[in-house]
């Protein structure tokens, strides 16, 4: 499986400090995935650190791929293994750290070299972002083909 490195004070802010909660963060951030729309997923989470460990099978790519996002994006975590099997396999999304300034539509623009793309990232990326104006520098966000 893989690593993945994300802003640490950078994201939705759960808790004020991790250390000696980690029990209590791997138990916020399941609810946090339930929570941001993903449902109820056969995942396991444990936390060491600013380190999240991501493990069990999800049907789909795109499904994984939300998870370790709603995951990583969570102030504190700095690190998310991943850990999670998927039933049917597909091509992985790239991956973008949005930069100060940064819109979805020049994101569009970069990756796709269309700016009217947007909608395409946005969509890529419900339920965690709820509208294509609420990005923030940090957030990690997924680039679909």
């Amino acid at each position: 499986m893989s690593l993945f490195a994300f802003v640490k004070d950078a994201g939705v802010k759960l808790w004020e400090s991790l250390v000696g909660q980690e029990a209590q963060a791997a138990e916020s951030l399941k609810a946090h995935v339930t929570k941001v729309g993903l449902g109820n997923p056969n995942i396991e989470v444990s936390v060491e650190g600013d380190k999240v460990i991501a493990r069990g099978e999800v049907a789909s790519q795109e499904e994984k791929e939300k998870i370790l996002l709603a995951l990583g994006n969570v102030a504190g975590v700095g690190e998310v293994d991943d850990q999670i099997s998927v039933t049917t396999p597909a091509p992985a999304a790239r991956f973008v750290t949005v930069k100060k300034g940064d819109t979805l539509s020049a994101i569009a623009k970069a990756e796709y070299g269309d700016a009217n793309a947007y909608m395409k990232i946005f969509e890529a990326n419900k339920p965690m972002l709820s509208h294509p104006d609420k990005i923030y520098p940090g957030q990690v966000l997924r680039i679909p083909e």
